[in-house]
């Protein structure tokens, strides 16, 4: 444990809940996908173990890289990172679906291209508040702020940042 906590600079008990929570989202992420394609309790359990290695590796492969560019005091706030970024992304569907069926977009009622165009662009919006939202409550606002800002710039919207 002692060279665990080392490798991810955790200084504090409290601060392994990331790291626990992000084997916990890996697990439940994997179980899903082989439920897709065994009926089997036992070859579900394998899949879900071996898709779970998969994900695990390519995530520390993706720690590795993004490690630099990313600049966070300690390492266990790359995890948190991935973390915000994986509710954020869930929550604007969950979120954008039914303000879209409140307004009365459907796909019966319209183009499926309009529909998929209006579908994208307010997921997208409820994406960049909820991304800050989370960013603030898992105590990364910095950096969610600035990623939001850099975001902006890249759509073309930063005269409407007040710096």
């Amino acid at each position: 444990m002692k060279a665990f906590k080392q490798r991810w600079q955790i200084q504090q008990n409290w601060q392994l809940l990331f790291p626990i929570l992000g084997v916990l989202g890996l697990l439940y992420s994997s179980y899903k996908l082989a439920n897709l394609f065994f009926d089997n309790i036992y070859l579900k359990i394998g899949l879900t173990l071996v898709i779970t290695f998969v994900l695990l590796k390519f995530t520390l492969f993706l720690f590795s890289k993004l490690e630099n560019k990313w600049k966070v005091t300690y390492r266990w706030e790359l995890i948190t990172i991935f973390i915000v970024f994986a509710i954020t992304g869930s929550s604007s569907v969950f979120v954008g679906r039914p303000l879209i069926k409140f307004i009365g977009i459907t796909k019966e009622n319209l183009n499926p291209t309009v529909y998929w165009f209006l579908y994208i662009i307010i997921g997208l919006i409820f994406y960049q508040i909820l991304l800050v939202c989370f960013g603030w409550l898992f105590g990364q606002f910095k950096f969610f702020w600035n990623f939001e800002k850099k975001m902006l710039r890249r759509f073309g919207l930063g005269r409407f940042l007040n710096e």
